[in-house]
């Protein structure tokens, strides 16, 4: 069987250099843990913000790795030094727009300069890679979506298609614990998984 592989990479030119402290993979590392109730696997990367590096990155991790999903954090605004889409653009094979519609939605919930955000979505080989922002907050709200008081998903977090994607690229079946993200696939593709124990 598969083994769920999932690729975290940072992009920050001071974390990288050790200026501070990054923010961005223990955040995903902590939201992965809460969501996921499949068994994982984590390959971690912080690069700084250079395009090369960076497209290099995406490629060792879903060519050499063999990561079935690649999520990215920083590096995704309208600055000179923010390249990570760019990056991620130059390595893909197909473009998932919606991934990015997603996001800036999500982000408009919070914040009007979510328009800002250049943050893309791509399939290369059998990996989805997506860009998250840079903020713990912002990781969490994108994943898991926007909320009601009453805890009701107004806007599905962008993780609620992540199984499903992962499936239709022939990849593992995924499944997440629906009090942080449902996962939605339609019920044709929905597998009866039997007790572990």
């Amino acid at each position: 069987m598969n083994i769920l592989r999932i690729g975290l990479v940072s992009v920050s030119d001071r974390a990288s250099s050790g200026v501070y402290q990054d923010k961005g993979i223990p955040a995903l590392q902590a939201w992965l843990a809460s969501a996921l109730t499949t068994p994982y696997e984590v390959e971690v990367r912080l690069v700084p913000d250079e395009q090369p590096l960076i497209e290099q990155t995406l490629c060792e991790l879903v060519d050499e790795m063999g990561c079935y999903l690649v999520l990215t954090t920083g590096g995704t605004g309208p600055a000179r030094r923010d390249v990570t889409p760019d990056a991620t653009l130059a390595v893909a094979d197909r473009l998932m727009p919606g991934f990015g519609e997603q996001m800036r939605q999500i982000g408009l919930h919070f914040v009007p300069t979510s328009i800002l955000s250049r943050q893309v979505g791509v399939i290369r080989k059998q990996a989805l890679i997506l860009n998250l922002p840079g903020q713990p907050k912002s990781i969490q709200e994108t994943l898991s979506g926007v909320r009601d008081e009453n805890g009701n998903v107004i806007v599905a977090g962008i993780f609620a298609s992540v199984p499903y994607c992962i499936q239709l690229l022939e990849g593992p079946y995924v499944e997440t614990d629906p009090a942080v993200v449902a996962a939605f696939r339609p019920k044709n593709a929905i597998r009866e998984i039997k007790n572990q124990s």
